[in-house]
């Protein structure tokens, strides 16, 4: 699981982007649109306000997946708040 940042390389850097990111979706990558890796492709999208992270998965996501991204959540949280806060909320899917 891996938080990108708006405009991240790995999604504007190739012409073909359907190797990381389903058509459906396919707006979300020159929208400025802040995107969560699952397996290496776009799974979900995040924001943050009052140091918590809140993410919005575009699909279902298997508890596995779920867990990973609410784990890598926090740590993105405490990274933003120098350590203060780790509180992350996962959205149900979009859709």
């Amino acid at each position: 699981v891996r938080f990108l940042p708006a405009f991240d390389n790995a999604i504007l850097g190739y012409h073909d982007r359907g190797r990381i990111i389903d058509d459906a979706h396919r707006g979300l990558s020159v929208a400025g649109i802040r995107v969560v890796l699952v397996d290496g492709r776009v799974a979900a999208t995040w924001t943050v306000k009052d140091d918590t992270v809140t993410v919005t998965p575009l699909r279902d996501l298997t508890r596995a997946d779920r867990d990973a991204v609410a784990e890598q959540g926090r740590a993105l949280a405490s990274f933003l708040s120098d350590g203060d806060g780790e509180r992350v909320q996962v959205t149900a899917p979009q859709g």
